[in-house]
């Protein structure tokens, strides 16, 4: 994912509620939101190129959720696998599955959010390794530090909080505006330049080029009674829309 808005414990129906894009060149292949055959307790798409996955959720009761992190150079060939972060702690099982036992330096740089029984945690490893709790409230992550006031990760908050104040009724409706191509005139530019080439320094929320950009729009919603919903939104290179998937599902309470 490059850009997500992010409540935990916001509104009183809702425990979670994350809605993002993924941005990726369009070359990369992937496979579709789906329910994983194994194992079968973990809903996810898939990148088809290392096997891993940028989001998800478990049944088991767990949620992640991955950006790159820019301003650290290209990516090393020889680094674990970001998506594989994902997929071990949502699977429960691999060399990742254990968030306090994972060595976070071992990863191109990245910013995590992960949830589980004991709540939600941010974990990255630039500048240097953390693991942070989150408490309850709304957060807003790109390809930046957590909460750093890019305007499109401004933009895409102020849509979850609008939603939220509106009473919060369909989490669907948030795919909307994650199709916003209109550059806010708020929020602070990135210091950096985007590690990948094709993208430039300030970019909307909704990036359309037919080499990079995004992919997929995602919300995933549980309530307070474990009641869950993932709905992902694909597009072609033209930034066209081309499918959509939407899955419930179950989380412990």
């Amino acid at each position: 994912m490059c850009v997500l808005a992010f409540a935990w414990q916001a509104h009183p129906k809702w425990r979670l509620v994350m809605a993002g894009n993924r941005d990726e060149l369009h070359a990369r292949p992937a496979a579709p939101l789906d329910r994983w055959e194994a194992p079968a307790h973990v809903i996810a798409g898939r990148d088809l190129t290392a096997g891993g996955t940028w989001l998800g959720v478990s049944e088991q009761g767990r949620f992640a959720v991955v950006t790159n992190l820019r301003g650290f150079g290209p990516p090393l060939p020889d680094r674990a696998s970001r998506g594989a972060l994902v997929r071990d702690l949502l699977a429960g099982d691999g060399n990742y599955a254990a968030p306090d036992a994972i060595d976070l330096a071992a990863f191109n740089p990245f910013n995590l959010i992960f949830v589980d029984a004991s709540g939600p945690r941010f974990l990255t490893n630039q500048p240097s390794p953390m693991h942070a709790p989150l408490a309850s409230g709304l957060y807003g992550l790109s390809n930046g530090a957590l909460d750093e006031p890019w305007p499109k990760t401004g933009q895409i908050k102020g849509q979850l909080l609008d939603w939220i104040v509106a009473g919060a009724h369909d989490p669907a409706a948030l795919l909307d505006g994650l199709a916003s191509e209109t550059l806010p005139a708020t929020g602070l530019p990135p210091e950096e330049p985007s590690d990948a080439p094709l993208e430039p320094r300030l970019s909307p929320i909704f990036i359309r080029h037919p080499m990079y950009g995004t992919r997929c729009s995602t919300v995933v919603a549980i309530d307070r009674d474990g009641r869950g919903l993932i709905v992902e939104r694909r597009y072609d290179a033209q930034g066209i829309a081309t499918g959509e998937t939407r899955l419930d599902f179950g989380w412990p309470v």
